[in-house]
């Protein structure tokens, strides 16, 4: 196969998220199933979750480990169920 990577679909893309392992908030561009290996005969591939930061830079930690920032606004089920009009 040519292709070095291919997107995945994911729940929380171009929300805010936060890493857990490093505690990087920033929101979820994109999460990548990537080729990272050196070798055409030996493919390693591995799955990346990029998100953008305050700085600009985007950090590429495991998907499993990103999870909603805690900041993130109410849906408007949740509000609902809260008693709300």
């Amino acid at each position: 196969m040519s292709e070095r990577y291919e997107y995945v679909p994911h729940r929380l893309l171009r929300r805010r998220v936060r890493d857990i392992a490093s505690g990087t908030e920033g929101e979820l561009m994109a999460v990548i199933n990537e080729n990272v290996s050196d070798s055409v005969v030996h493919q390693h591939w591995m799955e990346r979750a990029y998100i953008r930061g305050a700085s600009g830079r985007d950090s590429p930690p495991r998907p499993a480990n990103v999870e909603p920032a805690h900041d993130q606004p109410q849906t408007g089920r949740g509000r609902r169920d809260m008693g709300s009009a």
